[in-house]
């Protein structure tokens, strides 16, 4: 069962973030499915180790974007950013050395934080990016 299911209403009207944001959700959804089946936590940590750095790759992205057409509130988006790859990375560290594991609480945690930065931070955005002929 899916933990996160994309709807259209979610898009920020700039393909190449969505794109990258239907890959998180599948990734998020692959990660909680593998939770919920008892895949070892050998098989995890790569499914982990994949969402981290797939997040730290859409978000240098949408970074990109932000120098390339002037967003204004591009230090405050950076931020969000930057505060959410600290915290993944430290469970991450945890997980690693068996010290954290996967669980519910967690898995909500990384699904209501994309909702919110999508539905929030991100879709402030996508009006500047699109004027200016992000695609």
């Amino acid at each position: 069962m899916a933990l996160f299911t994309w709807r259209d209403d979610y898009s920020v009207k700039v393909s190449s973030i969505d794109v990258q944001h239907h890959k998180l959700v599948d990734m998020l959804n692959e990660l909680h499915d593998s939770m919920l089946s008892g895949t070892s936590r050998e098989r995890l940590a790569p499914l982990l180790g994949g969402l981290v750095e797939y997040t730290a790759t859409h978000f240098a992205h949408e970074e990109e974007l932000f120098a390339q057409y002037g967003y204004p509130d591009s230090a405050k988006h950076t931020q969000e950013h930057q505060d959410l790859v600290k915290k993944v990375l430290d469970f991450k560290d945890k997980f690693d050395k068996g010290r954290s594991s996967l669980t519910m609480e967690l898995m909500m945690f990384l699904k209501n934080w994309l909702l919110q930065h999508i539905l929030g931070s991100d879709k402030a955005y996508s009006a500047h990016l699109i004027e200016r002929g992000a695609k």
